[in-house]
């Protein structure tokens, strides 16, 4: 191919993210001068804020986001973003399954931003950092680096490079290394796990699935520098530091309330609600075995589906750890509950084989909630585990529900 072509073609692919950016920022009016003002007065010399954004009401805006704002006298008025992703981009659907996923970062007018956010609802804090005039320049340098077209795209990750730890990370810079020094080795107050589980219990598909799609090095402990990979947390660690005898944050002003609701504090308690779905499934799938509710066909039915779902959900975890750069989802003790060796039981003779391998993952995930430093899996425990112990008992006796 030559290299006039391959211009031509990167020229077409930057204007195609460039049309999908403007696409999202015209969903709302930009503010007007006047109300921009009344926000922000014009700055008489440089200033730089870190803008926090809550959670939106789509389950993928539930862990907030955030920018970096950069204003001079004249000159730049940028929000610097690290957010944006292209549907279109070639290869986007195998890219995510494999966690390749390309995310870009672009400087995006701010009052075009604002009001984009605003528009969703979502709150916006806004928090004025007080560098020096070198901590800026050396801040301004490196932003427009990062999201100059030849630098702008980079390989995402939800925990360790996202849009909030590139921003941690420009800051860290412009600071000289002090919030490396304050926070790493810092404790957090909650591992990945928890923070997941806490941002994503308003949606029960979602939550459900990153329950099964994650592995244990979620549940391993973190620091508080790992911890910012929440924008919300990123805001909070800002505000005890000190610059020069003065503190880093001058500034911290809620510029829109917002109107969807605010992520809880802890994660809430949810194995009874999944223990009650479990048992729901049970009665589904057996009726009363002893009362004979259920034609036998309809019981060896449902045996069948489920070992070919939770067989089926067992190859994807298998997938997920073995054969993608999804690190986050290796080591997944779901394996014992949903397993691609299920699948053996539609094969006669391996159905007794398959029942006692059931019954050793059900111990060994027992045993896994039990430990304290084991994974958590309490919900899909009590969700997956009484139906695997029936279905283990029917294949067992042969598949024969209605023996004693």
């Amino acid at each position: 191919m030559s290299k006039a072509v391959l211009q031509q073609a990167s020229r077409f692919h930057w204007l195609l993210l460039a049309l999908c950016l403007n696409a999202w920022l015209l969903a709302a009016p930009a503010l007007a001068q006047e109300e921009y003002d009344e926000l922000v007065p014009p700055p008489a010399q440089p200033e730089v804020w870190l803008l926090t954004y809550g959670p939106g009401s789509s389950y993928w805006q539930r862990f907030g986001h955030n920018a970096i704002w950069l204003r001079e006298p004249g000159g730049l008025d940028h929000a610097f973003n690290f957010g944006f992703f292209n549907f279109q981009q070639e290869g986007f659907l195998s890219n995510f399954l494999r966690g390749r996923l390309q995310y870009f970062a672009a400087a995006v007018d701010v009052r075009d931003e604002l009001a984009a956010y605003r528009g969703e609802g979502r709150a916006i804090r806004a928090q004025r950092l007080n560098l020096s005039a070198n901590e800026f320049l050396v801040l301004k340098a490196h932003l427009l680096h990062l999201t100059a077209p030849a630098n702008r795209s980079y390989l995402y990750d939800y925990y360790l490079n996202n849009c909030s730890t590139r921003l941690r990370d420009a800051l860290d810079l412009a600071l000289g290394g002090a919030l490396a020094a304050r926070f790493m080795d810092a404790p957090a107050r909650q591992n990945f796990r928890q923070h997941t589980r806490r941002s994503t219990q308003n949606s029960l598909p979602y939550y459900l699935g990153l329950e099964l799609g994650l592995g244990y090095p979620v549940d391993t402990p973190i620091d508080r520098w790992a911890e910012m990979f929440l924008p919300a947390v990123l805001a909070d660690s800002l505000m005890p530091l000190q610059r020069r005898g003065q503190p880093l944050v001058s500034e911290d002003l809620l510029l829109a309330a917002g109107t969807v609701s605010a992520v809880p504090v802890q994660p809430a308690i949810t194995w009874p609600l999944f223990a009650g779905i479990g048992l729901l499934l049970i009665f589904l799938l057996l009726g009363s075995m002893a009362m004979r509710r259920l034609p036998p066909a309809l019981t060896l039915a449902g045996v069948f589906a489920w070992l070919l779902i939770s067989g089926v959900l067992g190859l994807g975890l298998t997938c997920l750890w073995f054969f993608t750069d999804h690190a986050f989802s290796h080591s997944n003790a779901n394996l014992l509950l949903c397993n691609p060796l299920w699948l053996l039981a539609f094969l006669p003779p391996l159905r007794r084989l398959v029942a006692v391998l059931m019954i050793a993952g059900l111990i060994a995930a027992v045993a896994m909630v039990a430990w304290p430093a084991g994974q958590y899996m309490d919900d899909m425990l009590v969700l997956v585990g009484p139906l695997n112990l029936i279905v283990a008992l029917l294949l067992w006796q042969g598949l024969r529900p209605g023996a004693n």
